[in-house]
């Protein structure tokens, strides 16, 4: 149950969402520790001693926590960005946390970088030319890991995947209020990816997850 009225518009620059973030999340995408667990397992092959890795779009550090073993075994440096100052003051991850639009970041080369849940909220026409320029950005044998919402393939098939979302948030306890208030919140402010937006955006795009209108892909870079 959401513990506070849903804004007109949904914002992530808001003190009652970042303090309720991370038990919103689970509530809304009953899969969310299930692609944590993914994207940490994915990582840690691509991680060497001493690399660099980024989450953008950290929020509270859910990723960081999930990759923390991982980084201090290899002595890697970890740099979380994050755009919104209400997620960068309830943090509790490890590394460095920056508070910054990723779309301006100046990247450094880097092994690994994560883009969980992030895209859909970029605006459109800059998401693309983000993943270019992060792209050029990655050291061979690196990996660019990309989790995010992804438009409905059409016909009656896209009605059965938006339900089984939905249905997926009421065994978590989310009230139907509270899902349609969330859901008209997001107009104009959640851009799901189109369908074959990686196709274009990144060739060689390898997708590695996939629960109803949610999707996942690993980019390499090769030696």
């Amino acid at each position: 149950m959401i513990p506070y009225a849903v804004p007109g518009d949904w914002t992530f620059r808001n003190a009652n969402i970042a303090q309720d973030f991370d038990a919103h999340v689970r509530e809304q995408l009953p899969w969310y520790d299930l692609a944590t667990g993914a994207v940490a397992h994915i990582a840690r092959h691509y991680i060497p001693e001493g690399g660099l890795v980024y989450d953008i779009g950290a929020s509270t550090g859910n990723i960081g926590k999930a990759l923390s073993d991982t980084l201090e075994r290899r002595q890697a440096r970890f740099i979380a960005i994050e755009q919104s100052k209400d997620m960068v003051a309830r943090y509790d991850g490890p590394g460095t946390i920056v508070e910054a639009d990723a779309t301006a970041y100046d990247f450094e080369r880097y092994d690994v970088a994560i883009a969980f849940l992030v895209l859909m909220f970029m605006v459109p026409g800059e998401r693309g030319r983000f993943l270019k320029e992060l792209t050029k950005r990655l050291k061979p044998g690196g990996a660019l890991i990309l989790f995010d919402k992804i438009e409905g393939r059409g016909g009656y098939l896209s009605t059965v995947l938006h339900r089984l979302t939905m249905a997926g948030k009421l065994a978590q306890g989310a009230r139907p209020d509270d899902i349609l208030a969330k859901e008209l919140a997001l107009i104009g402010v959640q851009r799901p990816l189109p369908m074959r937006f990686m196709d274009y955006a990144v060739p060689g795009a390898v997708e590695v997850f996939r629960f109803g209108e949610f999707a996942g892909w690993v980019i390499e870079c090769p030696e």
